[in-house]
């Protein structure tokens, strides 16, 4: 507000704001007088007769009488307000007033209290008065240590004071009822919580005089809109009864719970955990109980209790009516003998007996006299009670309560009776009262009409207190005389506890289900509104004394404890206001409901009785927007017919000089009837509040500065017309309408449901349109700026809403939802509709009631137009450069752009309907969509076919979402979102064309002219961009044309592939490409990459199998719509094949496995694939035989050379044809027999052949018969000479010769790692164009793993694949050293990225090697092939390496090494140059530059080989090394032939140094021993020589330490200490490792120094082997 001030340059007065004027009475020759403050005055509050006001910085005035101020003036004029000094220093954010004590609340939250504190009420233990401000603690005992509550508002009575604290729940502190406490103890001097309001949430408090009111949010809707249980959960008790009796039922739902124990008095009986419920809690029969006890809750029942139950409860009329009850009705105590069983009662009941009761039920049938006993009982008359029972009810009342008056049981029966009579007497139950309308309780008979018996009852206040105990955290009470509840529509069949007697005929009938589904409040509100707007969905509670109806629970009684006005749960009650004994609440609809004392005409209505809520009567298109209430009057604050508010008052007329006299001699004082106008109000300027108190009024005005405050309060009096209108539209049109029963024949299912959708909208707009406007109007009473406004700063949630309803309006006029509506409309509102047309506000004549429909619903629009004028108007009081301004102008426009928007949303849909009725009747079934929108369409010939035939007929219709192709009776629909169009050029052609592209078809529309042409361009464009943007604004900033790249969803009908699939994903031009799914009806899925329409990159497609119930799913690469490259396909039948496909087959290398290790068949295939047929080298495992093949295949047979090793050790080598061992071949068992000849079938010999037994003996001839089954032998036996000790030597077999050849092996491996660099041959093919490959492949595969994160690689191989992807510049230029050790490092890198096509090969390698030597390959005669296939995939690997780098010397070639950089001789990953060459250089060598990639990878099946083959060497030599290791250190240098000065004379233990003695063990040449026992460790020949020459150097390093500097070592010196730290290394291994060394070691490291140290190594393992014999 500063800001509008400021900007519009005017000295800032206190003139302008919060000028407050005061007055009495409502005469007309009233004057207001000013009230002259230095500042304007933000809030005032009226007690009896002083007041106090808050002004503008915080600081508090009081006027008027002031008893308890001992040394000032005792009384103040309002003229002359003074100053509460106490105050100063403290910011004040509210004041209030009691009837003769204040309170003002601070900033922080805390409280001050001053005035008369007899009762407590200021808070404050031993003062009766407070003179002055004193702060009140408000602590919460229930923390540890008490903390102090925060207080929002505070709120003072006669006796009294609550305050709301910021967790929205009531405190309470002074006297009486009126406070709601758990207590008998008064005065309650410090605040405490009214613990019944607990887990509610409380918006506002207000006092009377001696009763409280609490506005409460409802609950939210998951706790209140639970399914209705079966039975009550506190005493189980079922919570509906029904009875069906010939012709008619009678329903109970007047469920009452037992009455709560908390409170009972001392002596009283307490209901323990589990007990059954007492079935009275008061002491005596004959006392009677008050007619309250009704006012628990009733709860829904559905059936009758149990037999038992149902006999106990029910009377049987003379004329068979039923009468039932329920068992928790029934409340009395004592035994059945003094409560009277069966209703027979005591005699000492002051009430009418059974048969009077009777007998008034026969008369009742009569309904004359129904309707005279209904008017006798609105009037109020009643049979009174004698007097004794009079005394009984008022004798305990607590003091200051007035006695209650208790009518007559019969009559509560007439008047229920007559309730249920009959329609038109239900129409008279609004004005019955509590009393009057719900029934006693009998002892014996529980509560439905007033049938005698033991009737109990007791001090009224304590029984109360009682019921209440029990009502908990209900939020309704059958206090509620429902007044206006269902507004016609939802009335139940029968009130709560009446007796209902309708036929089971309009029971079915009301049980139909009604197309009212939809709740015409929003339950909840709106989500998206959240704390931003205040709640509608509100409940009125009240407490304390009610002698004069002013808690509105239909009676006058008082209540302990606060109990909810249940008729006012439904009227959204904004505010609400207490007088002395009256009581206001204002709706958002600007209604004021008013109950209570009317002794002055102060509840603004003359009808009785006032002790229920009912309308104050205000002429119509008075909209009441706050309220205030004082001792005998009411003034209200409303909009008239212009913005500026008016005042009206009600109640007594204050004579002028005439002090004020008691309330109850009031006789000759004038009062009004209804309110009435006060004739000054235009007068005081912009009326922002009312305030009344005592006999004052008190109204806050201000002056309209640069028409600022004139915008604001017509935007507030704009909004709240608005939402009286939306309302009277929902209750006089939505309401009936959706009641009418031939609603749903009328509109047909699918328009049923687009109305209720539409009714939905319709309610939520409403909603939002009513927080809104109580949002604005609380603005106005608090603050008055525009800042805070919710259109502005949330406009998203207006804009959603209006959006949304327009939208569902349109849906239901396209779907001629408004023609179907008119005929129930014309039944319901006559052939004059002249409530339509008002509220449509619709002045033409005859207009159709359709038409007349349509315009009501699209009433709301024209409010946003409304919205942008305001907000304008707003902006005009500010200087255009300003921040506000721009503020306030962007605001509107947001509404003017919506209004323009959904005014074409109007027209598109007002088109399409018209349309509909137009088009031929069967196509419009199919094509009529809700929310589709016609755009345009060619029924003038503006657009034809290209080559359509002469009689053809073409039809284009473009909607929203589809172009609609129709011919004579039939139609096609291309959706938009893949539809393609773009204009043909005209030069050549002369031609309109345009060509459109679907995904199936492509077609050309011809234009009569290039206007037409270039509208249906336009028109197709902006509506296909439309459907994909999901259609936001059109029209502004539209793009020309929508991208041809897009994402959209299609089913296919046509495309005999993809026929009736649905493929959704990235589309090119009308043909899937980049991402996207396909699904088949019969359950196939592709997802993946789409190129060109067909799946093309990497994709994973799922194939259901018919006979089994699983799916075949495949994951890998496709080409061209067919499977291609390398993929991984599972089977349904279990079977998983991974490896490279093409053209939908295997094809390429591959692994099959079938079956599980525990399944019938398991096995593994990896080999060579050819359409989908083993062909070519492959190992074959049997893991059911213990077999595995490894050979040539053909045609998934088995057919060349091949290798079958099995489980028990058996060894084949030879020929195969047609699956079996069919030619030459070689056979060796376990113990060396050996076979070499002819074979027919596996495993049986069949020709000629040698058999050569292990001891050397052999036969020679023909064989036959199976291997192991007996052989037959037709030929020689040899015995070799006997002491020809070389004779078996001969004839030892050598093994491999027809086993494939290392390198035919596996070919198919390093084809395809050629294909993969772009060759299609190995070593032809571009080195450039092998690079771009490998880079394209690197980035695809990344691009790919990041895509799918089950893919995902670690970090490191992240980093190395960002590293590989730049290609290395080495592969051009000499090799020098540098460039060597570069492309070594890259070769690692590579090998270790299976993405990267040499690492892929690597993986490969490992996988087959492992596939070949693992299990029953670990066979010891395998050994030499293992060894050879290494030795190939090195020389082939190099092939590649010297591809990928041409200028790298060949094997042997050697690099030169630079003088100027020292290379480190003892490179570990290569073997070293010799040491003792002065030759310069590397030599280049596979197994140098691989090895230490390939060879880690393979070692363990490669050295369990090597292990198997040296079993029994390394026995005999492990025997030995244990056998020597058990001597001492000296005895063994000495058994070895050390010699003596190379014997160690002291060694370092522990870092100190020992001297030998004959003792020490496995201490000398320590060091050299633990540096070959790494020689276990290291994988590579390079490394395992790296490690020897170590252990060399530490020898000697140990020997020098003795010797002088220049020894030098002679090998008869050395072998001894070098046998020694063999011996003492205890390699296990040791020959295996030998072995290994010797076969893989690089040739050019063989005559070099590392060759000489391995010798010796050899040799020691030999002289160990050997050390028994010598």
């Amino acid at each position: 507000m500063e800001s509008q001030r400021k900007s519009s340059g005017e000295e800032d007065s206190s003139g302008e704001r919060g000028s407050l004027h005061t007055w009495k009475g409502y005469s007309y020759s009233v004057t207001p007088e000013r009230v002259l403050l230095s500042r304007p005055v933000l809030q005032a509050a009226l007690g009896t007769r002083h007041g106090v006001l808050l002004v503008e910085g915080g600081q508090v005035y009081s006027f008027g009488e002031f008893p308890w101020k001992q040394s000032q003036v005792l009384e103040v004029g309002p003229l002359k307000p003074v100053l509460e000094s106490a105050l100063s220093g403290q910011r004040v954010v509210a004041v209030a007033a009691g009837s003769f004590h204040s309170g003002a609340l601070t900033e922080d939250g805390g409280v001050h209290m001053w005035g008369e504190n007899s009762f407590g009420q200021c808070g404050l233990s031993s003062l009766t008065v407070v003179p002055n401000p004193t702060p009140v603690a408000v602590m919460d005992p229930d923390t540890s240590p008490p903390h102090t509550i925060r207080v929002l508002e505070l709120a003072c009575g006669e006796q009294h004071s609550l305050a709301l604290s910021a967790q929205h729940e009531v405190w309470a502190w002074g006297s009486g009822c009126q406070l709601g406490l758990v207590t008998t103890i008064f005065p309650v001097w410090k605040p405490q919580k009214v613990e019944h309001l607990v887990g509610r949430h409380v918006l506002q408090v207000a006092c009377g005089a001696f009763h409280s009111l609490a506005l409460v949010r409802c609950l939210p809707p998951q706790e209140s809109r639970r399914p209705l249980p079966d039975k009550c959960g506190q005493c189980n008790q079922l919570l509906y009864t029904m009875t069906d009796k010939e012709d008619h039922v009678i329903i109970s739902d007047s469920h009452y719970c037992p009455l709560g124990v908390e409170l009972l008095a001392e002596g009283e009986a307490g209901l323990g955990p589990g007990r059954s419920p007492p079935i009275g809690l008061l002491s005596s029969p004959s006392e009677p109980l008050s007619s309250h006890t009704s006012a628990l809750a009733p709860g829904p029942h559905p059936s009758i209790t149990e037999h038992t139950d149902y006999e106990r409860g029910r009377t049987v009329a003379q004329n068979g009516e039923v009468l039932t009850t329920t068992d928790a009705d029934i409340s009395a105590s004592g035994t059945d003998s003094d409560r009277g069983v069966g209703g027979a009662g005591s005699r000492n009941s002051p009430y009418p007996d059974d048969q009077a009761v009777k007998e008034y039920l026969k008369k009742l049938s009569d309904t004359s006299l129904a309707e005279e006993t209904a008017k006798m009982t609105i009037a109020g008359a009643s049979f009174q009670p004698p007097a004794d029972s009079l005394d009984l009810l008022t004798s305990d009342l607590i003091p200051g309560v007035m006695p209650v008056t208790t009518s007559s049981a019969l009559n509560n029966l007439v008047s229920s009776c007559a309730s249920a009579v009959g329609e038109r007497v239900v129409s008279t139950y609004e004005a019955l009262s509590l009393k009057k309308m719900i029934n006693y309780y009998y002892p014996g008979i529980g509560g439905v009409a007033g049938v005698p018996g033991g009737f109990p009852g007791g001090p009224a206040e304590v029984r109360v207190r009682l019921e209440e105990s029990m009502q908990g955290k209900k939020s309704c009470s059958t206090g509620d005389i429902r007044e206006e509840e269902a507004e016609g529509l939802s009335r139940r069949l029968s009130l709560p506890g009446l007796l209902s007697q309708v036929s089971p005929r309009l029971l079915r009938r009301a049980s139909r289900p009604r197309v009212r589904a939809v709740p015409l409040t929003p339950v909840g509100g709106l989500p998206e509104a959240g704390e931003l707007l205040p709640s509608l969905q509100t409940e009125v509670w009240s407490w304390g004394r009610g002698e004069e109806g002013q808690l509105g629970h239909g009676d006058n009684l008082p209540r302990l404890q606060p109990l909810c006005i249940k008729c006012l749960s439904s009227k959204e009650v904004v505010l609400v206001a207490a007088g002395a004994h009256h009581s206001l609440a204002l709706t958002a609809q600007s209604q004021v409901f008013s109950w209570g004392s009317n002794s002055s005409g102060q509840l603004g209505h003359m009808a009785s009785p006032t002790t229920i809520p009912r309308l104050a009567k205000l002429s119509e298109g008075i909209r009441v927007w706050d309220v205030g209430a004082g001792a005998q009057h009411t003034l209200l604050l409303a909009d008239g017919d212009c913005y500026q508010p008016i005042l009206y008052y009600s109640g007594q007329q204050v004579r002028e000089g005439v002090q004020d006299t008691p309330q109850d001699q009031t006789e000759g004082y004038s009062y009004t009837q209804q309110p009435v106008l006060l004739p000054f109000c235009m007068n005081l300027g912009y009326v922002s509040g009312v305030f009344a108190g005592g006999q004052s009024c008190v109204a806050l005005a201000d002056r309209n500065v640069m028409g600022f405050i004139a915008s604001l309060h017509e935007l507030a009096a704009a909004e709240r017309k608005f939402y009286c209108k939306l309302s009277s539209v929902k209750n006089h049109i939505l309401r009936p309408l959706l009641d009418l029963e031939s609603l749903s024949t009328a509109l047909g299912p699918a328009s049923t449901v687009l109305l209720r959708s539409l009714v939905r909208c319709y309610s939520r707009l409403c909603h939002l349109t009513g927080q809104h406007s109580a949002s604005l109007t609380a603005n106005l009473r608090r603050r008055r700026e525009f800042k805070s406004l919710v259109m502005l700063e949330h406009a998203s949630i207006f804009l959603d809403t209006y959006n949304e309803y327009c939208c569902s309006v349109g849906n239901f006029l396209v779907m001629g939802g408004f023609q179907a509506l008119a005929k129930p409309s014309l039944e319901f509102f006559g052939k004059c509709p002249e409530l339509l047309q008002r509220l449509a506000e619709s002045s033409e004549e005859n207009i159709p009631l359709s038409d007349l429909l349509v315009t009501l619903f699209y009433l709301p629009m024209r409010h946003l137009h409304e919205y942008g004028r305001l907000l304008l108007k707003l902006g005009t009081c500010f200087e255009v450069s300003s921040v506000d301004y721009q503020k306030l102008q962007d605001g509107c426009s947001k509404f003017e752009a919506l209004a323009l928007h959904l005014k074409r949303r109007r027209k598109e849909a007002e088109y399409t309907y018209h349309f509909w009725k137009s088009f031929p009747g069967k196509m419009t079934d199919s094509l009529r969509k809700p929310r589709r929108r016609l755009i345009c369409e060619s029924s003038n010939k503006a657009l034809t076919l290209q080559n359509s035939g002469r009689f053809s007929v073409n039809w284009f219709i473009l909607f929203n979402d589809a172009l609609v192709h129709a011919q004579f009776s039939t139609h096609h629909v291309f959706p938009l979102a893949t539809l393609w169009v773009e204009p043909i050029p005209e030069e050549n052609t002369g031609l309109h064309g345009l060509k459109l592209i679907s995904p199936e078809e492509t077609f050309t529309l011809l234009a009569c002219s290039s206007m037409e042409k270039a509208k249906w361009l336009r028109s197709i464009n902006q509506a296909v961009d439309q459907a994909m943007t999901g259609a936001g604004q059109s029209g502004a900033g539209q793009r020309v044309e929508p991208p041809i790249s897009r994402t959209a969803s299609y089913t296919f009908y046509k495309d005999s592939r993809l026929k009736e699939a649905t493929y959704e994903g990235r589309w090119l031009a009308g043909k899937p490409n980049g991402r996207g799914m396909v699904k088949w009806l019969d359950g196939r899925i592709y997802t993946g990459t789409f190129k060109n329409g067909l799946e093309d990159g990497f994709g994973d497609y799922v194939m259901p199998s018919k006979t089994l119930n699983l799916n075949d799913h495949y994951q890998g690469h496709w080409k061209e719509g067919k499977m291609h490259g390398i993929g991984t396909y599972k089977y349904a039948t279990g079977e998983l094949y991974e490896g490279s496909f093409q053209d939908n087959m295997r094809h390429g290398h591959g692994m099959l496995r079938s079956g599980t290790l525990n399944s019938s068949s398991p096995s593994v295939f990896i080999g060579q694939w050819v359409h989908d047929k083993k062909t070519g080298y492959g190992v074959f495992d049997d893991i059911t035989r213990g077999e595995k093949y490894m050979g040539m295949w053909q045609d998934d047979q088995r057919q060349g050379t091949g290798v079958i090793v099995t489980q028990f050790g058996l060894y084949y080598e030879g020929a195969f044809n047609n699956n079996k061992m069919q030619g030459t071949g070689v056979l060796l068992s376990e113990d060396n027999t050996t076979y070499e000849g002819e074979f027919s079938e596996d495993w049986t010999l069949n020709g000629k052949g040698v058999l050569t037994m292990p001891n050397g003996d052999y036969f020679e001839g023909s064989f036959t018969g199976e291997w192991g089954s007996g052989l037959k032998v037709t030929g020689s036996f040899f015995k070799p000479n006997l002491y020809d000790s070389d004779g078996d030597k001969g004839r030892a077999v050598k093994l491999g010769r027809l086993a494939v050849p290392p390198e035919e092996k596996w070919r198919v491996v390093f084809e395809e790692c050629w294909m993969r660099l772009g060759c299609e041959a190995p070593g032809q093919g571009e080195n450039q164009r092998a690079w771009e490959n490998i880079a394209v492949a690197l980035t695809t595969s990344r691009r790919q793993h990041r895509d799918s994160p089950e893919m995902n690689l670690s970090r490191t191989q992240n980093r190395m694949l960002e590293s590989l992807e730049f290609i290395p510049q080495q592969h051009v230029g000499p090799v020098t050293m540098e460039k060597y050790d570069s492309i070594r490092r890259y070769l690692i890198k590579a090998c270790d990225m299976p993405l990267h096509p040499l690492g892929r090969l690597m993986e490969t390698l490992v996988a087959v090697y492992r596939m070949t030597y693992v299990g029953v390959g670990a066979n010891r005669r395998l050994l030499l092939q293992a060894v050879n296939e290494i030795m190939s995939y090195l020389a082939r690997i190099f092939q590649l390496v010297r591809f990928l780098f041409p200028d790298l010397p060949e094997e042997g070639g050697a690099i030169p090494e630079p003088s100027s950089d020292p290379q480190d001789k003892k490179d570990s990953n290569c073997a070293d140059t010799q040491l003792e060459s002065p030759k310069p250089g590397r030599v280049v060598s596979s197994s140098a530059l691989l090895l230490p990639v390939l060879l880690p990878r393979l070692y363990p099946p490669l050295f369990t080989l090597y292990a198997l083959e040296k079993e029994k060497e390394d026995d005999v030599y492990w025997e030995c090394v244990l056998r020597l290791n058990k001597q001492p250190d000296v005895a063994l240098l000495a058994f070895l032939g050390v010699q003596h000065k190379f014997w160690p004379v002291s060694v370092p233990v522990l870092g100190e140094k020992t001297e030998v003695v004959s003792s020490t063990k496995d201490a000398c040449f320590a060091s050299a021993t633990e540096t070959l026992q790494q020689i276990s460790t290291t994988f590579t020949p390079s490394d395992k020589l790296q490690v020897i020459q170590l252990t060399f150097e530490e020898i000697t390093k140990e020997v020098m330490s003795s010797l002088e500097d220049n020894f030098l070592w002679s090998m008869d010196d050395l072998f001894p200490v070098f046998l020694y730290v063999v011996l003492r290394a205890r390699i296990r291994n040791l020959g295996s490792e030998v072995s290994l060394i010797e076969d893989l070691m690089d040739p050019c490291v063989q005559h070099g120094e590392h060759g000489i140290m391995f010798t010796t190594l050899k040799a020691c393992y030999y002289q160990i082997q050997h050390e028994k014999t010598t």
